[in-house]
């Protein structure tokens, strides 16, 4: 007989959502440019499910040049037109013009010394904090997108950001039941 883990609610019942639960969500993330395109990608997931942007993924990152910055903040209306023609991603232009303008604003940081990372880390001491595993919008969400929408992020509304917070680390939401939990 084989155990079976005991996951988040959320992930317990598709096997990808399973296997992202188990192996990227809610580990921290500190590369720069990761933490980068996970903000850009859960912009697009804005009115939809994270699922459906999981399931498009690698084609966001093919069309996207992997989600290079110096790459996608060079993106002009061809490469607009493109991407609105791809099947593979959700298109949206106001979400692909958001993710040049990110594109753009991550460099702009990058050029005038800020690290990204130490950046939005800062808002944690550095740091994974406990979240509820319950709340979709905290403080913290919102003082985050606030500092984003202040530096020119777009779709980055509280929800998104906490969500995004999850995501790489910054806020550990495993709900009490799950393997992955951690009190403390």
């Amino acid at each position: 007989m084989t155990d079976i883990p005991q996951r988040c609610r959320w992930a317990a019942s598709d096997p990808m959502m399973a296997e992202y639960h188990d192996t990227e969500w809610g580990v921290p993330v500190r590369d720069a440019r990761m933490l980068w395109e996970t903000l850009m990608l859960e912009g697009f997931q804005a009115g939809l499910s994270w699922q459906v942007i999981l399931r498009k993924r690698e084609a966001f990152r093919a069309g996207f040049a992997g989600f290079d910055p110096g790459r996608v903040a060079a993106f002009g209306e061809e490469d607009i037109q493109r991407l609105l023609a791809d099947p593979g991603i959700v298109r949206s232009r106001a979400k692909i013009e958001a993710t040049i303008a990110g594109a753009r604003i991550f460099n702009a940081m990058q050029a005038a010394g800020e690290d990204f990372s130490q950046w939005c880390w800062s808002f944690t001491g550095g740091a994974t904090v406990r979240g509820d595993g319950v709340s979709a919008v905290t403080p913290l969400a919102e003082t985050v997108s606030k500092a984003l929408k202040k530096r020119g992020f777009k779709f980055v509304g509280p929800t998104i950001v906490h969500a995004w917070m999850q995501a790489v680390g910054m806020v550990d939401d495993h709900q009490p039941h799950c393997f992955r939990y951690r009190p403390g």
